[in-house]
This record gives C-alpha cells, sequence and structure tokens, in this order.
C-alpha cells in the first residue's frame, strides 16, 4: 500500500482525507509494520507480562458430569501393588503380589555348578519356603526352573527341569496336601540382562510361586 505521493500543493481538505488515511493505516496495520520495523516481541521490554487465558471454572453442579439416570458406580477394586525384597546378595528374592508370592532363589545357593544336586545348605533355605506355604494353607504350588543364555537352549530345559524337581522333592516333604505344577524354562523369562555374569547369576533361579489366601 503506497501511502506518499510525489509534493505538491494540496489543499486543507484534501490535506485531512491524507491524515485520516494514514491514521486507519496505522491502526489497521500497526505502527512497527506501517514504517517496516519488525513485530515488536516480549524479549524486547522484559516486563512485558504475556497474555493468558483465564483459568477454566468447573461447575461440580454441572449436568455434565452428573450420572446419568439409572447409572450406577463400578464396583470397587483393589490394585495389584507388587513388593520386591532382595537379599544383600541377591540371593534370594521374594515378591509379593495382592494374590500371589513368589521366592526366587540362585541356582548357585541351590546347586553346583551346571548340576542338580542339592547342596548342604539348600535344604534349610527350601524349608523356610515350605514353612511359608504352611502359613498361606496353599494347595497349590508352581515350581519353575531356569537357565541363562549360556550353553545349548536344550541343555538349559533339561537342567532347569531336573533342579524344579530336586526343590519340589524337598517341599513334598515338609508339606502335605498341595498340589505341584514343576515346570524347567530354560532360558526363557529372564529377570536381568543376560549380557553380565551378574544378570545371568540371577537368572539361573528356581521360583515357587503360590496363591496368597490368609492376606499376611
Amino acid at each position: 500500500m503506497q501511502l506518499s505521493t510525489p509534493p505538491r500543493a494540496v489543499g486543507r481538505g484534501a490535506l485531512r482525507s491524507r491524515v485520516g488515511l494514514v491514521a486507519a493505516a496505522a491502526v489497521v496495520l500497526g505502527t512497527s509494520t506501517l514504517w517496516g520495523a519488525n513485530p515488536a516481541s516480549a524479549d524486547d521490554n522484559p516486563t512485558a507480562v504475556p497474555s493468558a487465558s483465564p483459568p477454566v471454572e468447573v461447575d461440580a453442579n454441572s449436568p455434565g458430569l452428573m450420572l446419568g439416570d439409572g447409572a450406577t458406580l463400578g464396583d470397587v477394586r483393589v490394585l495389584d501393588i507388587k513388593s520386591i525384597v532382595e537379599d544383600m546378595g541377591g540371593e534370594e528374592r521374594r515378591e509379593d503380589t495382592n494374590a500371589d508370592i513368589t521366592f526366587a532363589l540362585q541356582a548357585e545357593v541351590l546347586f553346583g555348578k551346571d548340576s542338580a544336586k542339592l547342596s548342604s545348605e539348600a535344604t534349610a533355605r527350601i524349608n523356610a519356603i515350605a514353612a511359608e506355604i504352611q502359613a498361606q494353607k496353599a494347595s497349590k504350588v508352581r515350581v519353575f526352573g531356569f537357565t541363562d543364555n549360556l550353553g545349548s537352549s536344550a541343555h538349559g530345559d533339561v537342567l532347569s527341569k531336573q533342579r524344579a524337581n530336586a526343590v519340589q522333592g524337598v517341599l513334598v516333604q515338609r508339606i502335605t496336601g498341595v498340589t505341584f505344577e514343576i515346570r524347567g524354562y530354560g532360558e526363557q523369562y529372564p529377570i536381568a540382562s543376560n549380557d553380565t555374569e551378574e544378570g545371568r547369576k540371577k537368572n539361573r533361579r528356581v521360583e515357587v510361586s503360590f496363591p496368597r489366601t490368609n492376606g499376611s
């Protein structure tokens, strides 16, 4: 939009019209835009407060927030909270949820290397688990064996099942009226990375799990 013209004599009425035109352009375009300057920003005036929309007010009595006719609230549910306790050396791990209790014993504290023969201290640890099973009055117990990813997968499957059987053999001598589910999963379902020996040590384990029945 061109606002200037070559100099020439103008009358008072024409000058008044031209001044009005310039003022109108300043209102519409903004003074800085009219004269070719960059628009002002908040950085140009550090004390400027940016405009903000007022907070939205919520009416608690609004019909849109009310239950419709005949509608009811769902049943109250307790969230499943998981608690994990691990001893200082990580040799034993206990996991509690609202539904189940799981003990994970590292293979090193139960067996020799690449063996399914229980060590001398293994019985005491397994007996402690048996006492918890009795306290919960559990009628079904799962005993699952796991290995790391070293060696062949087939060998890991066999070894993990043999180790699960060995642990179950001690439990069955301490508790009665229980149905056992025994499985060997080999390298499946690791709980730590198999890229380090520390992680592989945690993965070589036997887990004993059973339902929580007394809420303790």
